[in-house]
């Protein structure tokens, strides 16, 4: 442990959560609306590789995100198109989409392999930035990091204090009772899924522009689940998510630490260490089944019909 730097970890930390954090909050978005979308995980690779494609040929990070916004939110313009409209079953739809975004995003990024993307710079604070500890760990980062902590923020002040959000969480919770008021169901629900692709794309650019600077085949490596599962631990609620994101966050960056740090345990264990500890949590939380019951949308997952 001597050779493991605090600061740093921290500051990694902040950097390793981020992509999850905005796959997690676009997720919960979508659930509030009583939709399930399990196609996370092809969404974050879609935009992963569309951001990669851009920032590359246009020389921009910040064309890169809007382009991995733009591919996530394309790929649930199809999952709406299908659960929404053509009244798909949505878990099988969402699983088509993760092995359809996977193949997708493989077949694109065989032309940029081993290719550098342009440096995404850090946001300068001047001296601010010199604060022993403070500086380091939260001053040094790029502007993503703080506009994910900044949409966690956004989304809680939107779902609780404004007329839109209670719409939203109506929807979810009774479908039937807020179309009976006269509420658009399916395009709230569709606007909602959009909104959801667009923050996977953004977190799968995050991971190919930022955390890991190249394009690789699966290279989100399952953040998508863990972003599903974030979901179900924060209960619901955008803060909870956070602290999710974080500790995941933390799980991650210290299992690299240890082995960097020659800590004799097998590299394997450790690499696995923060998907079993997400698993352990879920165990731990689905054991109160009617507390999560409570605070799950009531609707989430069920077909709505117009007609009916």
């Amino acid at each position: 442990m001597a050779g493991i730097s605090i600061e740093l970890l921290l500051a990694s930390l902040m950097v390793a959560a981020t992509p999850i954090l905005f796959a997690a909050i676009g997720e919960m978005v979508v659930e509030k609306s009583g939709v399930l979308n399990l196609g996370v995980e092809g969404m974050m690779i879609t935009g992963a590789i569309c951001g990669f494609a851009v920032a590359v040929e246009t020389g921009s990070p910040a064309l890169g995100f809007a382009g991995a916004a733009l591919g996530g939110a394309g790929l649930s313009l199809v999952f709406a198109l299908l659960t929404q409209v053509l009244l798909s079953n949505q878990v099988a739809t969402g699983l088509a989409l993760t092995l359809f975004g996977l193949g997708f995003s493989a077949l694109i990024g065989q032309g940029y392999v081993g290719i550098k993307p342009p440096p995404t710079g850090s946001l300068d604070f001047g001296p601010l930035s010199d604060i022993p500890l403070i500086g380091p760990v939260l001053l040094r980062h790029d502007l993503l990091v703080y506009v994910a902590i900044a949409l966690t923020a956004a989304v809680w002040a939107f779902l609780r204090y404004t007329r839109a959000g209670l719409i939203l969480r109506a929807v979810g919770e009774s479908h039937d009772s807020a179309h009976a008021l006269g509420y658009k169901v399916v395009r709230i629900r569709v606007l909602a899924i959009v909104f959801g692709g667009a923050m996977a794309g953004l977190g799968g650019a995050y991971v190919s522009l930022v955390r890991v600077p190249q394009w690789t085949e699966g290279m989100t490596a399952g953040a998508g689940w863990i972003a599903l599962a974030l979901v179900v631990f924060g209960a619901w609620r955008p803060w909870r998510v956070l602290l999710g994101a974080y500790l995941f966050g933390g799980i991650t960056v210290l299992q690299l630490n240890l082995q960097a740090a020659g800590v004799r345990v097998p590299v394997e264990l450790l690499s696995i260490s923060p998907y079993l500890i997400t698993i352990l949590v879920l165990v731990v939380m689905s054991s109160d089944r009617r507390r999560v019951a409570l605070n799950a949308p009531a609707a989430l997952g069920r077909v709505f019909h117009a007609s009916s």
